[in-house]
């Protein structure tokens, strides 16, 4: 299996597939699934599968990682198309992030796709526009995942399982001032004005914590006012980036910003929600019992996007991601395969002994 999901890696990798234009890499894998006559549903961009031994009546467990890739960056000295091995590496765009993940899945899917004993069902999904928590992605599939009992998220976490995940809300907000002239006293300056919220954004506390998440973030990053010397800007503009946490709502987050700060917020979205396992789920028993170390984890995915309990959990790692010269080990490949192999043995194990 590990030369089958190698092969398969390098020619993803040799397939572009930015988001949004993951069509030839989406086609590929189809092919892939069709050549071993397996039947496949597809929308848009996004392919789904299930095991050979289907059954309506039982629980189905959703697979899932995606095909698309961030743009090269300019600091790639290679190819970022061309899959090459040196040193037990393979490197390429989107090796890491999260191709590894993405065949690993696939093979272990294989592995089961004619095992007429489980006592669930498997999804294997493969979908696209995750680098941009896009609606034509997971999103469009929601239909389908919602009938799932729950997900494995195929990202690179050193095989570690995330049992939670950071929400995502991103505000834009507006400080109105008064324009004048700098020579004279006249006007309002919105720079003063916004100066209280960047003092806010820097250092409010929110009260209620994750104890798998840590605190709710909020980082000011864009901020943009005036245009030229001398004129007094009447309005500054700025964009905060918020890392939610499952203790807070959208709504609630903004009601407590607004009254303390000189800004007028929007929100941009409030699509991407934080997420937690439930403390008595069966994953946790299972990361337990293989030694999985579990923790929480401040990066997206589309997770944020299921609306059923998740984990994130597959090979490579999360900093080597979207960078020059990606790479991913081979024996990583190799570890992520049985790791999910061995997740869904142990699940069958105990569900089979649940039923009995």
């Amino acid at each position: 299996m590990d030369e089958i999901i190698i092969d398969l890696l390098q020619k993803i990798i040799g397939t572009p597939s930015h988001s949004k234009e993951e069509t030839e890499v989406a086609t590929l894998i189809r092919n892939f699934l069709q050549e071993r006559g397996i039947p496949y549903e597809m929308r848009l961009n996004n392919t789904w599968c299930y095991n050979k031994y289907f059954q309506p009546e039982l629980p189905t467990i959703l697979l899932n990682s995606h095909i698309d890739t961030v743009r090269p960056n300019a600091n790639w000295k290679t190819n970022p198309y061309e899959a090459r091995i040196e040193e037990g590496k393979l490197f390429g765009l989107g090796s890491n992030d999260a191709g590894g993940a993405l065949v690993c899945l696939l093979g272990a899917f294989l592995h089961f796709y004619e095992d007429d004993g489980l006592p669930f069902n498997l999804l294997f999904a493969a979908t696209a526009e995750e680098e941009i928590s896009g609606r034509n992605g997971i999103e469009s599939m929601q239909d389908i995942t919602q009938k799932c009992s729950f997900a494995l998220v195929g990202e690179p976490t050193e095989l570690h399982m995330a049992i939670a995940e950071k929400g995502l809300m991103v505000v834009d907000g507006v400080v109105t001032g008064k324009s004048g002239h700098a020579a004279r006293e006249e006007g309002d300056n919105a720079i003063y004005l916004a100066l209280k919220d960047v003092a806010f954004f820097k250092d409010y506390q929110f009260p209620k914590q994750s104890a798998t998440l840590g605190k709710l973030k909020m980082s000011l990053t864009i901020i943009q006012a005036g245009t030229q010397h001398n004129v007094v800007p009447g309005s500054c503009q700025y964009t905060v980036d918020i890392r939610m946490i499952p203790e807070y709502g959208f709504q609630e987050v903004l009601d407590i910003i607004q009254p303390q700060i000189n800004g007028i917020l929007t929100p941009r979205s409030m699509r991407l929600k934080p997420s937690f396992l439930p403390p008595q789920h069966i994953l946790h028993t299972v990361a337990q019992e293989l030694n999985i170390p579990t923790f929480g984890s401040s990066t997206l995915s589309d997770q944020a996007l299921l609306n059923i309990p998740s984990v994130k959990i597959g090979p490579g790692k999360s900093e080597r991601s979207h960078t020059a010269e990606e790479f991913i080990y081979l024996s990583e490949l190799h570890d992520g395969l049985e790791t999910y192999i061995q997740i869904i043995s142990t699940l069958k194990r105990h569900i089979i002994k649940q039923n009995n």
